[in-house]
């Protein structure tokens, strides 16, 4: 009798049974137990299982989702928002279908949602896919949709620079040559992928610049193809926009779908115009700033290769809930509290351009974490426009640090000369909690801005003390 050992965090296991079928339903046995388990205890139960299930038996993923089409969310920053967005849309449409909802989006967290839906009928997964796992995992899933929301820079220690991102995604594409793909027409370096590939693109954009257009920072300045330095017509912000290259002649491509007239931008929500097929079509985008209006066009052009009707597009955008730590809302003894997960600079420079409208007090809250979710070069920081900030000052009722590098976040408000008198750092998650959560201390709105291990850690405190929903949920 053959022997099979699977090594598994360095230890050993022995099984005298090596045939196919075995590997394969010893995974799912294990993996599904120790799903139950793990939500027993309060632990999400996203990763691990689908991790372990894939050391057994490498091939578990692809069997699994054989018969489901997937549609599939990548790019740097709000690939988990959009998801939430179409998870809406398709809901709204009746159709069923598996998601990792709880942005686990590692191969490992993928494996684990089919696992946890195997012998369940589903015709469609949602999934959000990290940048740099996509080209791994879309070998072992049918992609039919695949939206890139954008490529900024993000984890440099990790990915690299944003051209390696790109072509890691351009490989993950030649491994889905029936896919429908959906790409931001503003961003130069992913318009490039409809001169790479031969998939059928819908492109999506903007064609007018947001009120708040920062032009100090681009990840992207120069041509993709021939290296000279882009001209605008407009920006959106970061290097997203009206680039053309007064060389080659490489420029943006005039979308399928696009935002025509910004009409409505508030503390609550966005009022857009679109014009699709020549249509005109007015939509609310329920979740404000300038970012999420890319993340609702970008959501409602997968609504749009899978041929759903406008109404049900309309209506999705219009009514969808903000999705874990994305703008998520909740009371905190009665003060109303914003968590909004902050990576790169682009990110949270779009998060201090809706704070700095605000037009009513608020308390703000930075978390800073190296973790390697979080990335381990915290100098990022130094290329956010904190700056910013001081043109709405008299709103920030004040200002909390903390995370496993609050004093280097302290450091760098300090230098982009914010009133040392509004900041205050909080050296335990608990006694930050004691803080925001105190009516007589917060009497208004609060923003807190984690990075992501550290949304996790502050989310998990608040769990306890507040009853929430599981991050899963």
């Amino acid at each position: 009798m053959k022997k099979l050992y699977i090594t598994f965090y360095k230890k050993t296991i022995l099984c005298y049974n090596s045939s196919m079928y075995f590997r394969k339903s010893l995974s799912l046995i294990i993996a599904k137990t120790l799903i139950k388990f793990l939500r027993t205890i309060g632990r999400g139960g996203t990763s691990l299982p689908g991790k372990l299930a894939l050391k057994i038996y490498p091939n578990i993923l692809k069997e699994l989702s054989s018969d489901i089409s997937s549609i599939v969310v990548t790019g740097t920053n709000g690939k988990t928002t959009t998801s939430k967005i179409i998870s809406t849309i398709l809901e709204q449409s009746n159709m069923s279908f598996i998601s990792n909802k709880s942005g686990a989006n590692l191969i490992s967290g993928i494996a684990t949602v089919f696992i946890e839906s195997h012998k369940k009928n589903y015709k469609y997964a949602l999934l959000e896919i990290d940048e740099a796992a996509f080209k791994t995992v879309s070998k072992h899933i049918d992609v039919r949709y695949l939206l890139v929301t954008n490529l900024f820079r993000d984890q440099l220690d990790r990915f690299g620079e944003i051209t390696h991102t790109l072509a890691n995604i351009v490989e993950g594409i030649s491994n889905c040559p029936l896919a429908t793909i959906c790409i931001n027409a503003d961003c130069s370096l992913l318009s490039s992928i409809g001169k790479q590939v031969n998939n059928k693109i819908i492109f999506y954009g903007i064609n007018q610049p947001f009120p708040s257009t920062d032009y100090s920072l681009s990840d992207a300045p120069y041509c993709f193809f021939c290296k000279t330095k882009y001209d605008y017509s407009y920006r959106t912000f970061g290097h997203l926009g009206g680039f053309s290259c007064p060389n080659c002649g490489y420029k943006r491509i005039t979308p399928d779908i696009a935002v025509t007239t910004l009409k409505v931008m508030n503390e609550k929500y966005s009022k857009v115009d679109l014009i699709v097929d020549n249509n005109k079509i007015s939509i609310k985008i329920n979740l404000p700033g300038e970012y999420n209006i890319y993340n609702g066009i970008s959501a409602f052009s997968i609504g749009y290769a899978l041929n759903i009707d406008y109404k049900i597009l309309i209506s999705s955008l219009a009514t969808f809930k903000s999705g874990f730590g994305r703008m998520e809302n909740m009371s905190l003894n009665g003060v109303d509290t914003n968590i909004i997960l902050v990576k790169n600079p682009a990110g949270l420079n779009s998060v201090i351009n809706y704070l700095s409208s605000l037009s009513k007090p608020f308390v703000l809250t930075l978390i800073l974490n190296d973790q390697f979710a979080d990335g381990t070069d915290v100098s990022w920081i130094w290329d956010v426009l904190f700056e910013n900030l001081i043109s709405n000052i008299n709103m920030i009722s004040h200002i909390y640090i903390s995370g496993i590098r609050k004093y280097d976040m302290a450091l760098r408000l300090k230098y982009a000369n914010l009133p040392e008198e509004k900041i205050t750092i909080c050296k335990t998650t608990k006694q930050l909690i004691n803080i925001i959560s105190d009516p007589l201390l917060v009497s208004n709105t609060s923003y807190i801005l984690p990075t992501y291990t550290a949304m996790f850690d502050l989310r998990k405190s608040l769990k306890k003390q507040f009853k929430l929903k599981e991050f899963w949920k």
